[in-house]
């Protein structure tokens, strides 16, 4: 009846009173398939959502006929690929280099063109370089979104859903520059964390100078300057006469030499000298791994540089003159300027320092962000889209942990002190929602502005925080007469 009269298997199972999936077994059977169960046996009635999410995941076209998906773990990783390829589709390899090498020989011996893998920590960055070095397109997706996709089973490990997923197309590759810019963020952010470990260091002889009654840092405005550290070292060296610790007082130092031998008149306990002389060993031998980074950084450039023409325009004059703390031991703009063609330090808010950053998070190739939008969503300054039914839920920005997001929000801060363009946009944003959402603002301004230099060589002119002003007015006049009907 069901076969002649050509109803459907629930319209067939409603008429004749049989339970669900018992129907289409005997269907099955006419047709020459082969049954899942016998007629009247017990059959689990599942929800018909269910039915319908796993209909709609069978009828997904397969994108990547050759994919791959791997579970990342500290001792040992699952690779799964399609079961088509071997007999034994999941297999397990250790996180040792040898076994590694193993799991690429056999990906390529099976055809694997792509693999997708979540980004577990770090332990998916050998896996990730050995593949890529195998000649395998590697995919590095969000665990949050690949754990995000319904229709998953219980019965399924995760390097067989990462691997589904990516066959059909659901998985987005974050992104990750190409290796020689891989290599330039490492030591940046190496050099970053020197500093933070010597700043550590600088807290500690401020302590022990404490201790000692010893107030240099009221006389100085920085203890690791010139005089600071001249005065340090003597009191190191033995030296304890504060008369003569004070003839290394610079002639630019507000405080006058009366005060300065005032201050360095204290008790030279010698477990406080030893905490003092401890903590400057300690200090000085991250400033020797910090110039160690830098020249590291400076040969990856001139690597960079090797093949680039010099540009035809000259170095713009630079806006700043002043020296800034912990800067990098080398003309860092003029190697930038040759690697990109244009002047990013003539954006206000970005130093040479910012600059190298945003080089080394994201490269030279902007193109792939499709637009400005794109690029202002990956450092999440673009406001969220929580939206139901027509109604805005949230328009939050995302929180994230992106290095070059906290960077472009001090930037953000700075800027907004200045009498531009973009410190009067700041500071007009700032007394109408609140300074924080105006940081948010200004810092998703200038990843624009950069943007539009780097991919497109626009170049940033300032029209200064008074024509910016008159602009704003103008167009609050317009657009009221364009409301009101008045032209």
């Amino acid at each position: 009846m069901v076969l002649a009269q050509g109803l459907t298997q629930q319209e067939a199972s409603q008429r004749i009173l049989v339970p669900k999936g018992t129907l289409a077994n005997w269907v099955a059977k006419a047709r020459g398939g082969k049954p899942v169960g016998a007629p009247g046996a017990r059959t689990v009635v599942e929800p018909e959502g269910e039915n319908k999410q796993i209909r709609k995941e069978l009828s997904l076209p397969v994108v990547h006929q050759k994919a791959a998906g791997i579970d990342i773990g500290s001792r040992f990783h699952v690779i799964a690929v399609p079961p088509d390829l071997c007999q034994e589709p999941v297999q397990t390899f250790k996180a040792f280099t040898t076994d590694l090498q193993k799991m690429a020989n056999w990906l390529v011996s099976l055809g694997i063109e792509t693999v997708a893998m979540e980004s577990t920590g770090v332990y998916w960055v050998p896996v990730f370089e050995m593949l890529e070095s195998a000649g395998i397109e590697v995919i590095l997706a969000n665990a949050r979104e690949a754990h995000a996709v319904p229709g998953r089973k219980s019965d399924v490990n995760d390097a067989q859903w990462i691997q589904r997923l990516h066959a059909c197309g659901l998985l987005r590759a974050s992104f990750r520059p190409e290796q020689n810019i891989t290599a330039l963020r490492t030591y940046l952010r190496l050099r970053d964390r020197f500093l933070e470990y010597a700043a550590a260091h600088i807290q500690h002889m401020q302590k022990a100078l404490n201790y000692m009654n010893i107030q240099l840092h009221h006389v100085v405005s920085d203890v690791t300057g010139v005089t600071g550290m001249q005065m340090i070292r003597a009191i190191v060296q033995g030296e304890r006469d504060p008369a003569h610790l004070a003839r290394f007082r610079d002639v630019r130092c507000k405080a006058s030499t009366e005060v300065v031998i005032k201050s360095l008149t204290g008790n030279y306990q010698p477990e406080h000298v030893f905490a003092l002389e401890q903590a400057l060993i300690l200090y000085d031998a991250y400033q020797e791994r910090i110039l160690a980074c830098d020249a590291q950084i400076e040969r990856i450039l001139a690597d960079l540089n090797q093949n680039k023409p010099l540009p035809k325009q000259p170095l713009p004059q630079t806006r700043k003159r002043s020296k800034q703390g912990n800067a990098i031991n080398f003309d860092v703009r003029t190697a930038l300027y040759q690697l990109t063609g244009v002047d990013l330090t003539q954006i206000h808010g970005i130093g040479h320092y910012l600059a190298l950053r945003f080089i080394a998070e994201c490269g030279t190739d902007f193109s792939k962000w499709r637009t400005a939008k794109h690029f202002t969503s990956w450092l999440t300054l673009s406001p969220g889209c929580k939206i139901s039914g027509g109604k805005v839920l949230s328009a939050h920005t995302r929180k994230s942990a992106n290095r070059l997001t906290a960077h472009l929000r001090l930037a953000a801060v700075t800027v907004g002190r200045t009498s531009t363009a973009l410190g009067a946009f700041y500071r007009r944003l700032a007394a109408r929602i609140g300074k924080a959402k105006a940081v948010t603002a200004t810092a998703r301004k200038i990843a624009i502005l950069f943007y539009n230099m780097m991919r497109y060589g626009i170049a940033y002119e300032d029209l200064g925080a008074d024509r910016h002003e008159l602009q704003y007015r103008e167009r609050i006049i317009k657009n009221f007469h364009r409301r009101r009907g008045i032209k």
